[in-house]
């Protein structure tokens, strides 16, 4: 059975063919317009062949575009049609949360899910790091910061700790990756447009790399770390979010050397009304895996 196209990607096909224009795509989206044309490129390899004409004055459907929309329309609109109708009287919790914290936050979501499915929780994602409950719907959000003001009440989950990961292959193979001096023979793969992260770990670890400036960047950490997982490159990832990867040996660190930055990540609500009994218990229980996992990682 051929892999199946990842979701996000066929809901960027759906938005671009609506519109056949990528800018606007992107503003409907929220993402950058490189990114819309990434994930279509990306989306077209995967399948085989080409989606969309590129013509000086926009896009329009090939006819494989033009068999595929219907489809895709129809798939989303079943997705529509089960949010509004699985668990309709149920009271759903409401969580937003940045793309960053996913790797960790969504298999700990399912498998709230699995034990408490007469407390269901919606998740809204965003890349940006805050929340405004005056102006949001939000019942409780995920914060990746500073220690959130006395204007918010928090939980703290976890700290950033930085450290270079990438595949086994990549770290067994002929280029060698004994020292952080040996990155300089690597492409690097930054998370962020302003490569701050690597430049925190490089500072820590008394290293100046010729090869940095000169890494590909990407939109959000998950792209980078999938890249490192495939042997692309070396990036450097969050070790507080990564423990399944490392654990399921997708991903390994060829350093010991963990920087802390910080920041970290905060549970964070609205000091009035207060969280209702079943957010308070979602949100314990999320503080109790996330001191959990930092236990099982620790060396």
């Amino acid at each position: 059975m051929k892999r199946l196209p990842p979701l996000p990607a066929l809901h960027t096909f759906l938005i671009t063919a609506q519109c056949c224009n990528f800018t606007r795509a992107a503003e409907q989206l929220h993402i950058t317009q490189g990114a819309v044309s990434r994930q279509i490129a990306g989306l077209e390899e995967h399948l085989g062949y080409t989606l969309f004409h590129r013509q000086a004055r926009g896009l329009s459907l090939t006819a494989e575009g033009l068999e595929w929309l219907p489809r895709i329309q129809q798939v989303f609109g079943l997705i529509d049609e089960a949010v509004e109708q699985v668990g309709a009287h149920r009271e759903t919790l409401q969580l937003k949360a940045p793309t960053c914290v996913m790797r960790w936050l969504l298999p700990r979501l399912l498998q709230w899910q699995k034990e408490r499915p007469d407390v269901p929780v919606e998740l809204t994602t965003t890349v940006q790091h805050g929340v405004d409950f005056h102006r949001e719907q939000f019942d409780a959000a995920v914060m990746y910061g500073a220690p959130p003001d006395s204007s918010l009440a928090s939980l703290h989950l976890f700290d950033e700790q930085l450290t270079p990961v990438c595949s086994g292959p990549l770290l067994d193979g002929p280029v060698p990756l004994d020292s952080p001096s040996d990155l300089d023979k690597h492409l690097l793969l930054h998370p962020t447009r302003d490569q701050r992260d690597w430049k925190n770990w490089l500072n820590a670890a008394g290293v100046q790399l010729g090869n940095s400036a000169r890494g590909q960047q990407f939109e959000t950490l998950d792209l980078a770390m999938s890249m490192a997982s495939q042997g692309m490159g070396v990036a450097i990832g969050d070790w507080s979010l990564i423990g399944e990867d490392l654990s399921a040996g997708r991903l390994v660190m060829p350093f010991d050397l963990k920087v802390k930055t910080g920041l970290g990540y905060y549970l964070v609500f609205p000091q009035k009304p207060g969280p209702s009994p079943q957010l308070r218990e979602l949100m314990e229980w999320l503080v109790v895996q996330a001191n959990r996992d930092q236990g099982t990682q620790a060396p």
